[in-house]
């Protein structure tokens, strides 16, 4: 055996483990998803049972949301949920957030003092609305997305927060519906639910009234990765206690536990992950009884990038966020203790996930050069393509297929056909080009520069697509 044919046998052999892995957390998902919709009747909870639901602070980080946040903020006001505050955090805009936010609502200066439980940017002001009493607005300097939602921890009241993005709608019900872990288990630390793809639907009142697909190709595509990662992958890491992240942009966590955790990292990109995967180890070593759960009905409708720039640059920060996130808890890794977190989702996400990006381009890049040289090996390259693209195209109609199994979001049959011709279109170019930038953010990472959150525009609400 040649020095070729040893890398296309390690090459299929990793895409093999790959979708083989894939194959299980959507087997593990669809018997999860099933027992959920079993026990919750896929209905929001009873009237007379809200009042059983925890009391919860909700804490929005904002910076530069000035066109926005007004709408947002009385969004959230509106939430079907019982008890709840509202904390928005000012992270030392420099437009007119602060001047929007303390205008629309009647703020006024709240004489509190600030007890800094985890360490923070200096705090400038706290103000209560004259309006809305549950409503609170923390203007501070300018520390990023992670110290803003520390400070939302300190300020808060209650023992649980959710952290929820400035720029995300969600569902009436939704905040109950992601609360309803905490409820069936004490041992309940954080919890998460599903983020879909806001682009082409139409929101009116701060609400979702009309969900349709969006019109370009790029978002489309982005709905059927959405669905991959969150459908199947998160639900089925869920039940094996194995689940590294609760997205940013909607989850709700046991405050006690984040500030023994030490709150989140403000010198990471990726805060949300970085934080789950260190109560992971934190739990583990302390043998401390937990759950980390995936809720799929509560519903996070956030906006995708409409131009592969801005595209480019989320995606560079994903995986450079995702390999601090590992770095900085490398010694969950095959903890003695780890569990099914530390012997499997780790090393899951390890070599798959963070550095499978290397191996996946090197098969690209020895094709093409025996290509070009004259040196193929056909039945090598005949066994790399079907495991590179066409394992890829199942394992993406199977995340579609237990979406047409469960929700059904998207109701027309020509939106659902859409979708699956995105989900050909995917491994067809769109996955090798997400391939090479996160190979930039291999290399970011490696260099230590630092990641920065970028601006994109917002275009759901102007788009009127038919679902």
């Amino acid at each position: 055996m040649n020095w070729i044919d040893i890398a296309y046998t390690i090459l299929v052999a990793y895409f093999v483990i790959l979708f083989g892995m894939y194959t299980l957390l959507n087997v593990i998902s669809l018997f999860a998803v099933d027992k959920h919709m079993q026990e919750s009747g896929n209905r929001v909870l009873p009237q007379n049972h809200l009042t059983m639901l925890p009391p919860v602070s909700v804490i929005v980080p904002a910076y530069n949301e000035e066109s926005t946040i007004v709408d947002a903020l009385h969004s959230l006001l509106q939430l079907d949920y019982n008890e709840f505050e509202i904390i928005v955090v000012n992270d030392g805009s420099k437009d007119g957030t602060a001047n929007k936010i303390m205008q629309a609502f009647q703020m006024q200066p709240w004489p509190e003092a600030y007890k800094e439980k985890v360490p923070t940017k200096a705090v400038k002001g706290i103000y209560r609305s004259q309006r809305y009493p549950q409503l609170w607005f923390v203007d501070k300097e300018n520390g990023g997305k992670a110290d803003a939602l520390n400070v939302g921890v300190n300020v808060s009241r209650y023992a649980l927060f959710c952290g929820i993005d400035a720029d995300s709608v969600l569902q009436r019900d939704s905040l109950q519906r992601v609360m309803i872990p905490f409820l069936e288990s004490r041992d309940t630390v954080a919890a998460g639910g599903t983020v879909r793809i806001l682009n082409g639907c139409e929101i009116r009142g701060g609400f979702l009234r009309k969900i349709a697909l969006p019109k370009g190709w790029l978002p489309r595509l982005q709905i059927v990765e959405y669905l991959r990662a969150f459908l199947f992958g998160r639900m089925g890491w869920s039940p094996m206690n194995a689940l590294l992240i609760v997205s940013g942009a909607f989850g709700v966590f046991r405050k006690k536990t984040v500030i023994e955790a030490g709150g989140y990292r403000p010198s990471t990109i990726g805060e949300d992950m970085e934080l789950i995967t260190r109560m992971h180890l934190m739990l583990r070593r302390n043998k401390q009884r937990y759950h980390i759960r995936f809720v799929p009905d509560p519903v996070c409708w956030t906006e995708a990038p409409e131009d592969f720039k801005t595209l480019k640059n989320q995606r560079v920060r994903w995986q450079q966020g995702l390999l601090e996130s590992l770095w900085y808890n490398k010694k969950l890794c095959f903890h003695p203790r780890g569990g099914a977190a530390g012997w499997l989702a780790y090393p899951f996400m390890l070599f798959f996930e963070a550095f499978g990006p290397i191996l996946e381009l090197f098969g690209y890049g020895l094709t093409l050069f025996l290509l070009i040289s004259g040196q193929l090996n056909e039945p090598a390259l005949i066994a790399f393509l079907i495991a590179a693209f066409v394992l890829g195209i199942l394992v993406s109609v199977m995340a579609l297929l237990l979406e047409e199994m469960t929700f059904r979001v998207y109701k027309k049959r020509s939106s659902i056909l859409t979708l699956f011709i995105a989900a050909f279109i995917e491994n067809l170019g769109y996955r090798q080009l997400n391939s090479w930038w996160r190979l930039i953010g291999i290399f970011r990472w490696a260099r230590g520069k630092k990641g920065h959150w970028g601006d994109m525009q917002r275009r759901a609400s102007e788009d009127k697509n038919e679902s």
